[in-house]
């Protein structure tokens, strides 16, 4: 469990710290798949009695509002006209940098 929860939060951290739409994205849906092995889990510790019914389904349900948000952030970036952050830096710099036919001889 604190495997599969923890690579939840570090995939979304690596895909945020990529600095590009796309590969965010791609990096969301891989949490998802975290999410559903926890769940798995969760009913391997069900079905050996290592926890109880109420326990099991807030933790299940917890899960299932955790893959909602991951859903709901794959959908908003993917709706959004911004690029991400790299994207951002470069035009900064070309913005900075000077053209060669700019330049003073």
């Amino acid at each position: 469990m604190n495997g599969s929860s923890g690579s939840i939060m570090d995939n979304i951290a690596e895909g945020f710290g990529r600095g590009g739409n796309k590969e965010f994205v791609q990096f969301l849906c891989i949490p998802i798949g975290s999410v559903c092995e926890c769940q798995s889990r969760l009913h391997r510790l069900l079905d050996r009695n290592y926890i109880n019914k109420p326990i099991f389904d807030e933790l299940y349900y917890l899960c299932n509002e955790i893959r909602k948000m991951i859903f709901s952030l794959i959908l908003y970036i993917k709706k959004t006209s911004r690029k991400g952050v790299k994207f951002k830096i470069r035009q900064n710099r070309r913005k900075t940098t000077p053209l060669p036919t700019q330049m003073k001889p």
